[in-house]
């Protein structure tokens, strides 16, 4: 018979159908910030959000690449992506299936509106350090959105992810974000594989 003590930590341990739904979890979480990371290379363009100024520095606010339809792209495609998620929740989810964080079509356009934002600020910072337009800056070509999301929900949601959650969607965020950047460039969709 196992021991009182046992019982109380089994929970503790890690087994692969526990790993498996923190990965879930993780996904569920962060999908419509990926969603918002993505359609604007699909629906931007247009008018650039910094209206083509440039700083003292003479260098683009955030450059050209950087479009109001392409933010608007996102964060109604993000925000949509939620409401998707919502009704895989009702509908399709197995019972057993609950989050370790309160699920709305409020998280996605939050989370939406981070990972845009937190890709703008990171195209400032690389316009301010002479990356050019669309030039590579590894892992933080990566990681920007996420960390704008993360932050912004935490914030204005006032209860932040399990750090377990952000953690593993930081690991797994950079393979993921690599792959599907190849994938766009081989289709044609991107002009660069990063």
């Amino acid at each position: 018979m196992e021991s009182a003590t046992a019982a109380n930590i089994g929970w503790l341990k890690p087994t692969m159908t526990n790993w498996i739904y923190e990965i879930v979890y993780a996904l569920f979480f962060i999908f419509p910030a990926y969603a918002a990371n993505a359609l604007p290379v699909v629906f931007g363009g247009g008018l650039p959000i910094d209206l083509g100024r440039k700083m003292p520095d003479g260098k683009p606010v955030f450059g050209s690449h950087k479009t109001v339809r392409g933010f608007a792209a996102g964060v109604i495609g993000g925000t949509l992506t939620s409401l998707a998620q919502l009704w895989v929740l009702q509908v399709v989810a197995p019972v057993d299936f609950v989050l370790p964080f309160q699920f709305s079509a409020l998280l996605g356009f939050v989370v939406s509106i981070g990972a845009l934002t937190g890709d703008l600020l990171h195209s400032f910072v690389k316009r301010r350090i002479s990356v050019a337009e669309g030039a590579p800056l590894p892992i933080a070509d990566q990681l920007d959105f996420v960390v704008g999301a993360v932050l912004l929900y935490s914030v204005v949601l006032l209860s932040p992810p399990p750090l377990l959650t952000i953690a593993i969607i930081f690991v797994i965020t950079l393979p993921i974000h690599l792959l599907t950047n190849v994938l766009a460039y081989l289709a044609g969709v991107k002009k660069t594989p990063w």
